[in-house]
């Protein structure tokens, strides 16, 4: 297996702490180098304590999912002969309680958008090959595969689930 990383840094600077009117932007390094900002979503830290401007944690949860499908979607694809010109996804997720009353991430929906170009025989998808290549992807995303939580693949006008 392998092992990744990220690191997280954060400075109080000259604000007061224990009142709890503290920044809760920071900044998040990942080991390819890449930075970006951080901070407390404003739905649960209102700024400006936190920063609109910043991708907060619940942001990066539903995106690594999003990340995760869509990278096994793209090869289970690929190994089934198609050819994927272009895939987006407007996925979101909801903070719900827990059956023991923990607030936790309890549901994400995906929302993929695939645009298909005929393969080298003519061929596309259908919409069950396509629900079934959801199916995979989502059986073998690492991410999802450590979610609890409700998870739905598709659009809102149906789609794969």
């Amino acid at each position: 297996m392998s092992t990744h990383t990220a690191s997280i840094e954060w400075a109080r600077g000259d604000q007061a702490f224990s009142d709890g009117r503290y920044s809760r932007a920071h900044t998040v390094h990942f080991d390819g180098g890449i930075a970006l900002a951080g901070s407390a979503s404003p739905a649960v830290v209102p700024t400006p304590l936190s920063r609109a401007d910043a991708v907060d944690p619940e942001e990066m949860f539903v995106a690594s999912l999003a990340m995760c499908h869509m990278l096994f979607f793209l090869d289970l694809a690929r190994r089934d002969g198609f050819v994927v010109d272009a895939y987006t996804d407007a996925a979101e997720c909801s903070l719900g309680e827990t059956d023991d009353g923990r607030v936790a991430v309890t549901k994400v929906r995906l929302r993929p958008r695939v645009r298909w170009s005929p393969a080298a025989n003519g061929a596309t998808p259908s919409a069950a090959d396509e629900a079934a290549l959801h199916h995979r992807a989502h059986q073998l995303c690492f991410i999802a595969n450590a979610f609890s939580g409700e998870m739905t693949i598709g659009s809102d006008d149906g789609g794969a689930t």
